[in-house]
This record gives C-alpha cells, sequence and structure tokens, in this order.
C-alpha cells in the first residue's frame, strides 16, 4: 500500500472507489433532487448568461444525459428557454424572466455556484473506503520515508509504531529540533492517490471541500483519463492525500462550520477538508485560544473516530473523523493538558538537543547541499570553541543556519575559497542574541 506512486492508487480501494462513485446517468443516480440540481444550474446561467451542453458538463460536473434531464425540467417548468445553436455547435440555453427570478431566489438561499456537490451519504462511505489507517507500515517504509534525515536512535521506530496505531500523536521537545520537519515528512508514508469531491451537501446546505491551498490534484490530462477510462463520477477530484499544518493563527472557530452572511457560502471545517489525510498542529499552546479549549476539541473525535458538524439551527451532522492528527509543541505537555487528556492522545514523542555525532552527519549533509568541503578542523573549533565554551545545546536546525550565513558574509566580501574560522565566529554572534548588554 504504502510508497505507491500519485498516479496509482491502491487497486482494491480505487476499485471500491469505482463501485461507490460510478459515473451518474440521471437525476437519480446524482442523489439529488431535480429541484436542487435545477436552481444550481439556473444559477450557473444567470452567472454567465448562456451556455451550451459541454459548457454546462464542465460547470456541474455531472454527464450530458444527467444535464438533458435536468434541462428538460426546466423547460418544462418555465426556466430556460433554448436560443439556438452557436455556429453549429450545438444548441445554447438561457433563462426566461421566470428562471431568472427563480436564480435570483436560489441565490438569495445559498451562494454556492461550482461542481455539483456529493451527497453526505456518499461522502461518508467515501472517507471510510479511503481510511488512511488501512494499511500497515514497517521499518522498511519508515526507512524510505526519512532516508538522509538525522534523527535519534529508536525515533524511528517509535514514529512508525504511533501511525500504525491509528492514535493521535504528540511530538514535543525544545524549538528548532526538528518536529515541524518531521511532522510534514510523514505524509511521505501515504502515497497513494485519493477522491475527493468539489463540495458536498447536507440537507440545503452546501460546504466545499476542495481546497486548492491544501489539496493538490494530480496532472489535469493523467486525472481525466481516470475518471473518463474508470468510470468515477466527475464530481471527485484526483488528489494527493492532503497534508494541513496550522500554527499559532488557528483558532476554535476554523475547526467549525463556518456561514457567512454575505456570500451566503459554508466553509468547511479544517478537519473535514484534512479528512484522509494527515493534520499538523504546530505550536501548541501558542494560539489564540487557551490549549485546553483547543484540545479539549478533539475529545469526542480522538475517541469515537468521528466529529459532529453544527450547521445552525439545529441542524446537526455526523461525520468519520479519518486522519491521522498530530500535536507538536515547545511547550511542557503537563503545562498544556491534565493526565487523563494526555492518555487519550496515546503517543507522546519527545525530541531532545544532538549529541555531537549526529550533529556532525547534520554538518556534513549541509556541505554536501552547498557545495562546500567538509573541513572537520573547523566542526572541531565550532563544537568546542564556540558551542562548549558558550553552553549552547547542539540544535539540528543550526548547521544549515550558521553555514548559511557565514556564506552570506563571504558572498558580501567577495570572497572565495573555504569557510574560516573568522566567518563562522561572525555568523554565531549574528545568529544567537547576545545579552551582554545587560551588563
Amino acid at each position: 500500500m504504502y510508497a505507491v506512486s500519485d498516479s496509482d492508487a491502491y487497486p482494491s480501494e480505487r476499485e471500491a472507489v469505482q463501485r461507490l462513485a460510478p459515473q451518474p446517468r440521471s437525476i437519480r443516480d446524482t442523489g439529488l433532487t431535480d429541484n436542487f440540481l435545477g436552481d444550481l444550474l439556473c444559477k450557473h446561467l444567470h452567472d454567465a448568461g448562456v451556455l451550451d451542453l459541454p459548457r454546462l458538463v464542465e460547470r456541474l460536473a455531472l454527464t450530458g444525459s444527467v444535464l438533458e434531464e435536468v434541462l428538460a425540467f426546466l423547460r418544462k417548468d418555465g426556466r430556460v428557454e433554448v436560443l439556438g445553436q452557436a455556429g453549429g455547435q450545438g444548441l445554447r440555453y438561457g433563462l426566461t424572466e421566470r428562471g431568472r427570478r427563480a436564480a435570483r431566489d436560489a441565490l438569495a438561499r445559498s451562494g454556492y455556484i461550482g461542481a455539483a456537490p456529493f451527497p453526505v451519504s456518499a461522502y461518508r462511505s467515501l472517507l471510510k473506503v479511503q481510511t488512511i489507517h488501512h494499511g500497515r507500515i514497517g521499518i522498511s517504509d519508515m526507512r524510505c520515508a526519512f532516508d538522509g534525515v538525522v534523527l535519534a536512535d529508536g525515533m524511528l521506530d517509535q514514529l512508525g509504531v504511533a501511525l500504525n496505531s491509528g492514535r493521535a500523536i504528540m511530538i514535543y521537545g525544545p524549538a528548532g529540533t526538528g518536529k515541524t520537519y518531521v511532522s510534514s515528512r510523514l505524509i511521505r508514508l501515504f502515497a497513494e492517490a485519493i477522491w475527493l469531491p468539489h463540495a458536498i451537501v447536507i440537507n440545503d446546505a452546501v460546504l466545499e471541500i476542495y481546497d486548492p491551498q491544501i489539496h493538490q490534484r494530480l496532472d489535469a490530462d493523467q486525472q481525466g483519463s481516470l475518471l473518463l477510462n474508470e468510470g468515477i463520477d466527475r464530481r471527485l477530484l484526483c488528489c494527493k492525500r492532503p497534508l494541513l499544518i496550522t500554527g499559532g493563527e488557528l483558532g476554535l472557530e476554523q475547526l467549525e462550520v463556518r456561514f457567512d452572511p454575505s456570500t451566503r457560502l459554508y466553509q468547511a471545517p479544517l478537519q473535514l477538508k484534512a479528512s484522509n489525510g494527515l493534520f499538523v498542529i504546530d505550536d501548541l499552546g501558542r494560539q489564540r485560544v487557551a490549549a485546553g479549549e483547543l484540545l479539549n476539541r478533539w475529545i469526542v473525535p480522538m475517541e469515537e473516530r468521528r466529529d459532529f458538524l453544527n450547521l445552525g439551527g439545529g441542524r446537526h451532522c455526523e461525520i468519520p473523523f479519518d486522519l491521522v492528527l498530530v500535536f507538536s509543541t515547545n511547550l511542557n505537555p503537563l503545562e498544556l493538558a491534565d493526565e487523563a487528556f494526555l492518555r487519550r492522545i496515546g503517543y507522546k514523542l519527545h525530541f531532545n538537543y544532538l549529541d555531537p555525532g549526529h550533529y556532525e552527519r547534520i554538518w556534513r549533509q549541509e556541505c554536501e547541499r552547498l557545495g562546500i568541503p567538509f573541513d572537520p578542523l573547523l566542526l572541531r573549533y565550532v563544537l568546542q570553541g564556540l558551542y562548549e565554551a558558550e553552553g549552547m545545546p547542539l540544535v539540528p536546525c543550526h548547521p544549515r543556519d550558521l553555514l548559511g550565513m557565514a556564506l552570506d558574509r563571504q558572498r558580501y566580501l567577495n570572497a572565495s575559497g573555504p569557510l574560516s574560522f573568522i566567518d563562522l565566529e561572525w555568523a554565531w554572534r549574528n545568529y544567537f542574541v547576545q545579552l551582554d548588554f545587560l551588563d
């Protein structure tokens, strides 16, 4: 299952998606009502003016046979009229006056104008079929995903076991020890493609799921081939499993369904957009909301593997909670949550400072990446003359930053040749905050 190419999803999973979401051939097959699709099509015509069938197929992501049925329904209702052919290329459709009034009424109820949404009942099944927890990660998978990454002994095994458990993970330790980098790299263990809808509909509320800032679509030609040849519903997009990382900007309101009265659009919560993927809450404890409130939001989803969406007006909807949830913090976890909550998380992995051997491995890697020779004497000076002399801990991000700043100085001075002790000491003095001004 793991480490497959983006275009070659796990075969049994792909077949299950194909059985679950075949191309609809009629309104009934879409799981939507003729009134809902009629209102949506009218909104598209109101937005564009006049459209032919191919353009409607493109806009609503439905087959021509479905749209012909919707158009026949709208023509019978007096909302749509045929405006003739465009250069012999096919019939064009526009709204009648009755249709324009109906479109304005529909827009007053919902501002959504996009692809036809996927029914929430089918979406629940889709999430379960594509669960991120349906496989088993082995040590070879971990070594492949973290090839070239310097980690403390045993950390790969801890991460692999934690991921296999399906439980939430907390990564904690001092700043700069690689927590965010390692967390984001975990997505490499889940490289198969998934299908996700443009939007879903819950009763009469449409929530957009696809977000180009979160979801990475496959190559357009490749995606089209997958959808057409395999007969998968056009309302689904073929994407990589999502990786969503939030930091101090995260607020509780982003974890709930939001309605914008000005646009009359519903915004899906972040965890819903991260479904079937990886959701990293970075810098835990530095959000605008108290850490306890933020953590309490996850108690039910973590324990019951389901989330409850509140759409307002007494409307609620249950959705599978299918993602790998990672908390990352450089604060003491015991100051963020009590023992009862930490037990619910399950795995707490401590990232610490480096020993000299691991630091040297990273230093060598950075020298190779920057195309500069490795000088053991220079490294000894950094370790003994700077770190040891000033009592500074060895942090994984330091080699990249110190070598980069030393090269910045060289370029400024128009100098060439190997880096010198002076270059590294200059970088050191400018990298760390100097407190001697307090004396």
